[in-house]
């Protein structure tokens, strides 16, 4: 099992991006999925994750500007941005909680390899 995440960039203040992240391999069910980032110097925050009943939670920083969403078929969980900060400016790591065919009564915490995104003012 495995996670890619894609879709960063550079971007200018007030500006979207999307970021999507594809789960693979021998899956068995997929709990939360979610989106943390972390800047130089400081510690990864979670930005938003999101339930398999599509419940969506958000942090502080983000709410009203990020939505979180997920493509239960695909094994996808996507992040659209808009009105982008510079303090956006980070590394953005897909997470998933993931039960995998021979371990299907257990999920296990799997991370996406990072997506940089870079915001200029």
């Amino acid at each position: 099992v495995q996670l890619q995440a894609f879709g960063g960039g550079f971007v200018q203040a007030g500006g979207s991006l999307r970021l999507s992240c594809a789960a693979s391999g021998k899956i068995f069910r997929i709990n939360d999925m979610g989106w943390y980032r972390q800047a130089p110097g400081k510690e990864r925050e979670l930005v938003a994750s999101i339930t398999s009943g599509n419940r969506a939670n958000y942090g502080d920083s983000v709410t009203g500007r990020f939505t979180i969403s997920r493509d239960n078929d695909k094994n996808m969980v996507y992040l659209q941005m808009n009105s982008l900060k510079p303090e956006d400016t980070a590394v953005y790591y897909c997470n998933a909680q993931i039960a995998g065919r021979s371990t299907w009564w257990r999920a296990d915490d799997y991370w996406g390899q990072g997506t940089q995104v870079t915001v200029s003012s």
